[in-house]
């Protein structure tokens, strides 16, 4: 027979409770799993819990050494943690401290983060003069360098970037090989792809930066021309080319004392004076100059490429800000290679480039740094060091292509670098220590075992309080940590989501929320029993009065969680996002499960028992008669 019309059924609510365990618990086992039951029944645990890498980096803005800004280095911040996130990093931590340094925390010992934190400023700069970069002096020097294809120069991450550009003319004495205009090299290099770069209006020629040089930059060389001696600096000086020690064998004694310069005393050395010493190597100097060394667009440089070529650099004429968009993609030869796509003002820069380079427009370039068929060559240089540096054989009007011997990895890194943008400050690495997975585990334990206290202590409590109610609460908590357990472990699959320590010490505090709710609902089915209603009748009038106050009271932790969730950083909003998760599971049990149990327990003799049922005086009080109060009699006279 049916039930009456209004009155609820239970099996339905209990229905579709079961039916989200079999789907949430599909998902546990089927969508994105892989190993073991055990690896399937596994969530993602962050840093504190498994271990992982921290790194602190310290951010000068230039050679100078001055602090950035507080602006600058909150830009820093979140560009950094956009690469990070860019990485598929989970609970990736990117904080400031001090007015210097960026901390990354993320979990997974050894992590390397030499990318993250590079500055990735791209410059594409034309190539006036090439000179031997060996930096010795016990031979002549070596014989005019020939210009290195795209397989010669090693990037960090040991990849060999070469950008080519498309829908450039191909020069017709030497096939490009399919790389929109660009020529090897050399005959025995691989084809060289172009740069991409532009020009800005400026005229072709190259020019000596005409702004004044820092105070501090200048304090600077004052301290190494006294290092090296008058008579060495003088002669420096006085070089207008690269020094020729076949010629003057003297010479080379007195440039000796550059060769012991360090690479930050040698980053403040004017570029002439970098390019024409002999004795400033490349694998012990230039390499390994300071971060931001080379930044400036306005100035020529000196850079170093495959660690033996010595090129004096122009201006800077398009740069990285001139990117539209990179992507790490597959060419034609099923090859990676890193897209660029320019915005309109930086291809109308690189077409104007191009056209420089390919004409040689006033002779800019000299004959060491001409490629084989005698055109301009253009450097691509990201950070201090030269990807490629590709002769130029056509005007290219398209987008461009960083090629080399790249793997996913190394393109997707880069091409996040430039999508992301340069970083406003440099950066140099002062600390990485990994977080022991010993430390990690033991903060676990400790964790898991502070929520088995409270939820011990919460269902030992009930039994005591409630006696048969106590079951419902101890199901109602078991079935509440079932659910929470699933989610965790499809969240840390489909988004990231990672849980911590914080995560933790959330789900404990939504125990106590949980605990409030049961308290709520008994105390005010106590209420409606001694106002003399039966248990069964008692039950669904109590659930309508104490639902208000339990959607209220988690409406406001809830509230609580989201608010913390968007204005916190870090772990913190970990235990935000664990206490809301905790806190809408336990209102789908109270809803699906508490409630129609109730109403189930209702039906039977056990509830009406004040010793089992738990409902104390509550049922005693309702079964004692009213005592009618007796009219006393008038004493008669």
């Amino acid at each position: 027979m049916a039930p009456p019309q209004g009155q609820m059924r239970p099996g339905r609510q209990l229905a579709v409770l079961g039916f989200i365990f079999v789907v949430l618990y599909l998902l546990v086992f089927f969508a994105g799993a892989n190993g073991s039951v055990k690896d399937r029944l596994e969530p993602k645990l962050g840093l504190d819990l498994i271990g992982g890498t921290r790194v602190t980096l310290e951010a000068t803005n230039s050679v100078d050494g001055k602090p950035p800004t507080a602006e600058n280095l909150e830009e820093a911040r979140q560009i950094i943690e956009s690469r990070v996130n860019g990485l598929g990093v989970a609970e990736a931590e990117v904080v400031t401290e001090g007015n210097r340094n960026i901390v990354i925390s993320l979990p997974g010992e050894n992590r390397n983060l030499d990318e993250v934190g590079s500055a990735a400023e791209l410059r594409f700069r034309k190539v006036l003069k090439a000179a031997d970069g060996s930096g010795t002096i016990a031979a002549p020097p070596a014989a005019t360098p020939t210009p290195s294809g795209s397989a010669v120069p090693t990037p960090s991450g040991g990849a060999t970037p070469t950008p080519s550009g498309s829908g450039a003319p191909k020069a017709t004495s030497s096939p490009s090989g399919g790389q929109g205009g660009m020529a090897p090299a050399s005959p025995s290099a691989t084809p060289t792809p172009s740069a991409s770069a532009s020009p800005s209006a400026a005229t072709p020629t190259p020019s000596a930066s005409a702004e004044p040089v820092p105070a501090s930059i200048e304090e600077q060389r004052k301290a190494v021309e006294q290092k090296v001696g008058a008579a060495a600096w003088q002669a420096a000086n006085a070089l207008q080319a690269p020094a020729d020690l076949t010629a003057d064998p003297s010479l080379g004694d007195k440039l000796k004392p550059f060769g012991t310069l360090s690479p930050q005393e040698v980053a403040v050395l004017p570029a002439q004076m970098q390019f024409n010493v002999p004795t400033i190597g490349c694998p012990t100097q230039l390499d390994k100059r300071p971060p931001a060394s080379i930044s400036d667009p306005k100035q020529q440089v000196v850079a170093c490429e495959g660690g033996a070529s010595k090129y004096l650099l122009d201006q800077a004429k398009v740069l990285g800000t001139d990117v539209d968009d990179a992507d790490a993609v597959l060419d034609q030869t099923n090859a990676w290679v890193v897209s660029l796509d320019f915005t309109g003002n930086g291809q109308s820069k690189w077409t104007a480039l191009t056209r420089e380079s390919f004409n040689n427009e006033g002779q800019a370039c000299d004959a060491t740094a001409l490629g084989q068929d005698g055109k301009c060559r253009v450097a691509v240089v990201l950070d201090n060091e030269i990807v490629s540096s590709p002769e130029i054989q056509g005007v290219l009007t398209g987008n461009s292509q960083i090629t080399g011997n790249f793997n996913q990895k190394d393109a997707s890194a880069l091409a996040g670098q430039l999508r992301y943008g340069a970083l406003p400050v440099t950066f140099e690495q002062q600390e990485a220590q990994n977080v022991t997975a010993t430390l990690g585990a033991s903060h676990l334990r400790a964790g898991l075992l502070a929520a088995g206290i409270g939820m011990l202590l919460v269902i030992i409590y009930s039994f005591f309080y409630y006696r048969l109610l106590g079951s419902v609460i101890f199901l109602s908590l078991i079935l509440s940590a079932l659910l929470v357990f699933g989610a965790l472990v499809v969240l840390g699959r489909q988004i990231g989501f990672t849980l911590t320590l914080a995560g933790i010490a959330g789900m404990i505090v939504s125990l106590g929320v949980a605990a409030d709710s049961f308290v709520i609902y008994f105390e005010r089915l106590k209420d409606e029993i001694r106002e003399g209603r039966s248990p069964r009748s008692a039950v669904p009038r109590a659930w309508i009065r104490a639902r208000r106050t339990i959607i209220s009271a988690n409406a406001i932790t809830l509230l609580s969680a989201v608010v913390l969730y968007v204005v916190s950083v870090g772990t913190v909003k970990g235990f935000a996002f664990a206490l809301g998760l905790a806190t809408v599971l336990d209102l789908v049990v109270v809803f699906l499960f508490r409630h129609p149990i109730m109403t189930m327990f209702a039906r039977t003799r056990a509830f009406l028992s004040p010793r089992v049922s738990g409902l104390g005086r509550a049922l005693p009080a309702r079964n004692q008669p009213t005592q009618q109060p007796r009219n006393p009699r008038a004493k008669e006279a």
